[in-house]
């Protein structure tokens, strides 16, 4: 395995289930130092604790921090925890949830909210907390926001998703006009359909019907797996992407440019 990330550090918020459990992983196995920062150690689907697959699986060392992302000091701890990796080299914002999915009169404001302090407001200031960091080290970096394809383009009864994802679209955008004279890459990814359990358990298209009729609406006929998604992020995350930052990566199989 190439060591595209060979003495880095990062941070992936919601890293212990789905993209992030796959984030997380793919990121040791490049040679970074993670910190899995989520609500919960054990993943969702099972399996063991994802910072204790990195030790048994990889060269790479791993720590879990308990993290809710609606908490500023939490965040905050999750992010100092990269000291003692040598410092925080990249910041993976990727914690999110799916609903509220119904029509937009009867969705109740306090569930927007919710959504949204969890898709958007912490990314806001998880991006906050590791700009401040990777200015005082003076040595660059790169932050990697997870957003959706529902942040290019809307969808009936996914309001607050849509907007949440959006809204992180031009963050990074924002914050690559900001940061990019530190050194600093911001950048976004934007997955299609993705098996995880919020596609198989909260809101079910794996293992559905609709799954095979959805995969034959994609140029590439079939739905994404986290590892898709995390192996743009090692990319957007390394010196391949040296040159790139204010970007919002498709990872869709090409659903969304030739629907």
């Amino acid at each position: 395995m190439s060591q595209l990330l060979d003495g880095q550090s990062a941070v992936v918020t919601g890293g212990a289930s789905g993209i992030g459990r796959a984030i997380s992983t793919a990121f040791a196995r490049h040679g970074a130092d993670v910190v899995v920062a989520d609500r919960h150690e054990e993943p969702r689907r099972g399996g063991s604790p994802t910072h204790e697959r990195i030790r048994a699986e990889t060269d790479a060392e791993a720590t879990f921090v308990e993290c809710d992302v609606t908490d500023g000091a939490e965040l905050e701890a999750a992010v100092d925890a990269a000291d003692a990796f040598g410092g925080l080299d990249v910041m993976v914002n990727n914690a999110g949830i799916f609903g509220p999915m119904a029509p937009v009169a009867e969705i109740e404001f306090e569930a927007y909210r919710e959504l949204m302090a969890i898709n958007l407001d912490a990314v806001f200031r998880g991006s906050q907390i590791a700009a401040d960091r990777l200015i005082d080290r003076g040595e660059g970096g790169a932050i990697v926001n997870v957003s959706s394809l529902a942040g290019l383009q809307g969808y009936a009864q996914l309001t607050p998703y849509c907007t949440a994802k959006a809204g992180v679209k031009n963050l990074t955008c924002s914050l690559a006009a900001e940061l990019g004279p530190h050194g600093i890459r911001v950048n976004a990814i934007h997955p299609g359909e993705v098996e995880t359990a919020m596609t198989t358990e909260d809101f079910p298209v794996f293992g559905t019907e609709n799954a095979d009729e959805l995969a034959e609406t994609i140029p590439l006929r079939k739905l994404g797996q986290p590892e898709d998604v995390a192996n743009a992020a090692v990319f957007l995350a390394s010196d391949l992407a040296g040159h790139v930052t204010a970007e919002s990566l498709l990872v869709d199989g090409g659903a969304r440019n030739t629907a």
